[in-house]
């Protein structure tokens, strides 16, 4: 499964973003985007399974909504109301059906200034 990611950028508080990324391959169950900031962990930010159910850190619930397009292996993260610690490198990845192993696309750079 590979995986190409666009989007990102810099942008000021307040404003949105959108980040999509497209998988090649087939059998993937759900997709995701995790993120990972300057000395910290990668975290997963929202997670979209193809039954669509979806997840979201506490963090991003209510700003940041996560879709799909299932027959394109396609995902698309919406970010709304950004705040400056969200800013971070954004990865898309995705999972085949009974399997937690994830494949990651390329970070993309979302800067968000205050």
């Amino acid at each position: 499964v590979q995986l190409q990611a666009s989007g990102g950028g810099l942008v000021q508080a307040g404003e949105s973003l959108r980040l999509s990324c497209t998988a090649s391959g087939s059998g993937i169950s759900s997709m995701a985007w995790y993120r990972q900031a300057p000395g910290k962990e990668r975290e997963l930010v929202a997670r979209r399974f193809t039954s669509r159910h979806s997840v979201y850190a506490e963090s991003v619930k209510g700003r940041f909504s996560i879709s799909t397009i299932n027959a394109k292996n396609t995902v698309t993260l919406r970010m709304d109301d950004l705040e400056s610690e969200d800013t971070a490198v954004y990865y898309c990845s995705a999972r085949r059906a009974g399997s937690s192993m994830d494949y990651w696309g390329q970070g993309t750079l979302v800067t968000v200034s205050s």
